[in-house]
């Protein structure tokens, strides 16, 4: 991996954001709703009060004037201010971020952590039982939606066993090793609701990946080596057969971010999915700009990953 090729990717995301941006923001400017809709009905608020509120924030200006001062205002490091919260946009995000990303990371590795041996199983022992009975659970797995397997775990693990706590809570009135595992309890279900979600989409792909490597001439050639086959499945089989699956995960992490949104307002999570809710619940279109922004930064971001992970993977990818 050479440094020219990260910093060249890093040019070509540049513009990529800067396309993102402006789209989010026409779509944004041009969605019905006013953030100062309240104060339009609000027979104690003078029309001029409304009038210098609105000519403050340059809501009555053009659409691509508007955008080039949000975008000065972003690079200076200003990413607008809450009109619910009362409070700057970035300290707003900053406070939801950690948890959200938390969330998804973890979930993230549980479904790596699953997805990968069962599908590696699966795949070196085809149409056995656990085969079949891998490929069923994967089905069930990403056909049931997160808020249906969200409310089944809140109905098993909250209300019939009384194990977890289902509904998340910021301040936790405990010290110590007391405190963390309390956070750990509450962060289960909503991290193994994603996670097995896409543990079992990832399930298929890493099955069907080792499926068509392990066909391959060069597997055959190890083999007739006398290479021991865990030796031939773990270090040339599944190394191979993962750079599609570096590349589904990069491309999935939308749809995580997706059921992140969703899983949050379940669990009642006070991560930037349930700010983003509640943001457009609200009209608060300066918070709803900058969360769908972060998302899409870290979307990109993921991907540049992506690609630097191909090179370690395999290394005849060579990036010039």
């Amino acid at each position: 991996m050479s440094r020219q090729y990260v910093i060249r990717k890093i040019l070509i995301m540049i513009p990529s954001l800067l396309g993102i941006s402006l789209v989010l923001f026409t779509v944004l400017a041009m969605a019905p709703g006013d953030p100062f809709e309240e104060l339009a009905t609000n027979p104690a608020i003078p029309p001029e009060v409304r009038a210098a509120l609105r000519a403050k924030f340059g809501l009555d200006d053009p659409v691509w004037t508007r955008y080039l001062h949000w975008l000065v205002a972003m690079l200076q490091g200003d990413w607008g201010f809450s009109f619910v919260s009362r409070m700057d946009v970035d300290k707003l995000i900053l406070q939801r971020l950690p948890v959200t990303l938390i969330v998804i990371g973890s979930s993230q590795i549980i479904a790596i952590l699953v997805a990968l041996p069962v599908g590696v199983l699966a795949a070196t022992r085809p149409y056995s039982l656990f085969d079949q009975v891998a490929n069923t659970l994967a089905f069930v797995g990403f056909s049931l939606p997160t808020f249906f397997t969200g409310l089944l775990f809140i109905l098993v693990f909250s209300i019939q066993l009384d194990w977890l706590p289902f509904v998340y809570r910021a301040n936790i009135d405990a010290t110590g090793w007391q405190f963390y595992w309390e956070h750990i309890k509450q962060s289960i279900m909503p991290v193994m609701v994603l996670g097995l979600f896409q543990g079992a989409s990832l399930v298929r792909f890493v099955r069907s990946s080792v499926l068509d490597v392990i066909k391959l001439d060069y597997v055959t050639t190890a083999r007739s080596k006398g290479i021991g086959e865990r030796k031939v499945i773990t270090k040339h089989v599944v190394r191979n057969a993962l750079i599609p699956v570096v590349t589904l995960v990069a491309l999935q992490l939308p749809i995580v971010f997706g059921g992140a949104i969703v899983t949050e307002q379940i669990f009642r999570v006070p991560g930037i999915g349930s700010l983003l809710i509640s943001a457009m619940l609200a009209n608060d279109t300066p918070v709803v700009m900058a969360v769908t922004f972060v998302i899409a930064c870290l979307v990109v971001f993921f991907n540049l990953l992506a690609d630097i992970i191909y090179g370690w993977l395999d290394p005849r990818i060579s990036y010039r």
